[in-house]
């Protein structure tokens, strides 16, 4: 009987059994997750390898059918931020290979996710010669231009990424936005960028009638809701939505505004500062009434507070993807969004819901009255939103496109191995540790640049 092909999932700060809605985790964890697990459902073998945070983890938990979840030893057994974890990626690339070497396991193919996981991934490519995808999650340049001085990312980001895209097999990209960022930002092959948005779970976000979702989360059963269900971030710009909302009171609209998020299951402040920003901006605006904080809710239950809203929401101005809009559509509820990054792609204006410019709470505003007040119109967008989530953002139909794209490049690799084109390269030729990245480009960097062409070159001589 055949093995199965065996995938590396690197995944350092995000792992799946990460509660979801914290600072550090949300759709990066959920990305690799159910790509996992709907990977593992066609017949691979994945290993999801993620950072250990605390000393009592097991190195190996049996995660689902096909997927192991592998905890590493990289820099101390606790939690960090994940901007702290980049000087450790060397002891978590060392802890991968020492782990394979114990359990005698031979990977056919590594799936790296976000930067950090990015630089391992380019490693192991250059050892050991396996094909390797990557999926960044977010981009530094991006993140950088939107940010400026709030960018917390280490020096070595931007440079890291640049390599990581000249070395690894293939990138994915989220959404045409992406793709653009990679090949205009990153100077990436358009040809070896592959688009495979990611999914909703539609069986665990589906339409819950509204009554009966307001009376499980104990919200009163009348008035028109507007609900953001997110992570708290400056960035996520929920302070825009508090705006909107009492420009809508100011004009006697009796609406709520349900934020759901935080990092803990109680709208504490000080665990999650920006409640506290958001609470002392609805009271000036005069709407603390108005405003409902519920704090961290995971997965399974927050259908119920999409259902109980009529309209979500999410306008930050900076967001790669977002899975949230795709959650809220699931359950059937029409999506104003800001017209930024993957959001564009995902809502449909006047379709799935209505895009507005980020940062402009009049114009947020006036989308909002217009789906309260006309229940026809934002039941039609409702309908609409649900039916496109069916058609082309579930979670297999993302396996099923991770998975040809993984059998491309098995292909191309034994292809290239018939040639002897396709070695690993020696210690010599590898990226420089994280010690000695520097910010900038590649000419700044203290070390080679080497691409995967100059590689095989390189091995060949």
């Amino acid at each position: 009987m055949r093995a199965p092909i065996r995938v590396a999932c690197l995944s350092e700060h995000a792992s799946p059994a990460a509660l979801r809605g914290g600072e550090d985790a949300g759709g990066q964890n959920v990305y690799v997750d159910q790509i996992s697990r709907h990977v593992a459902g066609l017949g691979y073998a994945v290993d999801v390898f993620t950072r250990r945070d605390r000393p009592d983890q097991p190195v190996v938990v049996d995660w689902a059918p096909g997927v192991r979840l592998v905890n590493l030893p990289a820099g101390p057994a606790e939690p960090m931020l994940k901007d702290a974890m980049w000087p450790y990626m060397p002891a978590f690339r060392d802890a991968f290979l020492d782990f394979a070497a114990r359990e005698e396991t031979r990977y056919d193919l590594v799936h790296g996710n976000f930067w950090m996981s990015g630089w391992v991934a380019a490693e192991l490519r250059r050892r050991l010669g396996i094909p390797t995808v990557q999926i960044f999650h977010a981009l530094g340049k991006t993140k950088r231009r939107h940010q400026g001085a709030a960018d917390t990312s280490p020096a070595g980001r931007i440079a890291v990424e640049l390599d990581v895209v000249q070395t690894v097999d293939r990138v994915i990209a989220h959404c045409p936005t992406e793709r653009a960022e990679l090949v205009e930002d990153y100077g990436a092959d358009p040809d070896r960028i592959e688009l495979i948005p990611s999914g909703v779970d539609l069986a665990n976000f589906w339409p819950v009638p509204q009554r009966e979702a307001r009376r499980r989360i104990g919200l009163a059963p009348d008035g028109p809701v507007v609900v953001y269900v997110g992570r708290l971030l400056p960035r996520k710009d929920v302070r825009n939505v508090v705006r909107a909302v009492a420009l809508l009171a100011r004009d006697g609209l009796p609406l709520r505004l349900l934020v759901v998020g935080g990092d803990a299951p109680t709208p504490d402040p000080i665990a999650t500062p920006e409640i506290g920003a958001l609470q002392r901006l609805a009271a000036e605006l005069g709407v603390a009434d108005r405003v409902i904080f519920t704090g961290q809710r995971q997965p399974s239950e927050l259908r119920d507070y999409y259902g109980a809203g009529d309209v979500a929401v999410t306008t930050p101005w900076y967001e790669p993807y977002g899975l949230t809009p795709l959650e809220a559509m699931a359950c059937g509820r029409p999506v104003i969004g800001a017209a930024v990054g993957g959001i564009t792609f995902t809502v449909l204006d006047g379709v799935t819901g209505f895009l507005v410019p980020p940062r402009d709470p009049a114009a947020l505003a006036a989308r909002l009255a217009q789906v309260l007040t006309q229940p026809a119109l934002a039941a039609r967008l409702g309908r609409a939103a649900r039916a496109r989530m069916e058609r082309e953002f579930t979670w297999p139909i993302a396996a099923l496109r991770t998975a040809a794209l993984y059998q491309t490049l098995l292909a191309e690799r034994a292809a290239a191995l018939a040639l002897g084109v396709d070695a690993p390269v020696e210690e010599s030729a590898l990226a420089p540790e994280p010690a000695i990245v520097h910010a900038g480009d590649h000419a700044r960097r203290g070390g080679p640049r080497v691409t995967r062409r100059a590689a095989v070159q390189r091995s060949r001589r």
